[in-house]
């Protein structure tokens, strides 16, 4: 049976956004969870982006056994920081943290650090479950380095001091566009599109 839509863990407008941007061409509706009239308190207790991105798909699958259910995971991993925040990166200072007040809290801790121990990269893992129960789940990366100062208005998160050295500029500054053709969350969505037009042929 061919699944009638795809429905996405997440209450995260934004990466809604993106989302339907990169998969547009499946030709199934793309919902999120609030779209899907599911509400489920996930506990997110995995040691990696991948165990998380799959919990969650799970969790949701369960409700939903008709439906292709797709989560991901994703973060920011700083080298100079032991790669925190890492899997924490949503949770890091606190859930109801500001990005604004993370932001500057990183930079403050990178302060005086020179440009080559700055290196860091956005993770993440996206995780499919099929009707039937068969689950994939794929990973991007997109390396990096952290900025000096927060600049852009364009992205979320951690765009703002996320430094691009091929665009001279941060993630936040570029246009959506060319931020889903480098991103971690562009890279694995596509890998996982592709995997998902030959289950459904």
């Amino acid at each position: 049976m061919k699944p009638k839509r795809i429905v996405f863990a997440t209450g995260n407008k934004d990466k809604m956004k993106e989302i339907r941007m990169i998969m547009e061409d499946l030709n199934l509706p793309i919902l999120s969870m609030k779209e899907a009239g599911v509400e489920k308190e996930i506990i997110e207790d995995g040691t990696t982006f991948q165990e998380n991105a799959l919990i969650k798909a799970k969790a949701i699958a369960e409700l939903l056994p008709d439906d292709i259910v797709m989560a991901d995971d994703s973060g920011l991993e700083i080298d100079y920081l032991n790669k925190e925040p890492g899997i924490y990166s949503a949770r890091y200072m606190g859930e109801h943290t500001s990005y604004d007040i993370k932001n500057n809290h990183i930079l403050e801790r990178l302060k005086g650090v020179p440009k080559e121990q700055r290196t860091a990269r956005f993770v993440c893992a996206v995780a499919a479950v099929f009707p039937g129960g068969k689950s994939i789940v794929v990973n991007g990366t997109m390396e990096g380095r952290i900025a000096d100062h927060i600049a852009g208005e364009n992205g979320f998160g951690y765009d703002p001091i996320f430094w691009l050295d091929d665009y001279g500029c941060t993630s936040a500054e570029i246009s959506p566009e060319e931020k889903n053709s480098l991103s971690h969350r562009g890279k694995a969505l596509r890998a996982v599109r592709q995997q998902i037009m030959e289950q459904i042929v």
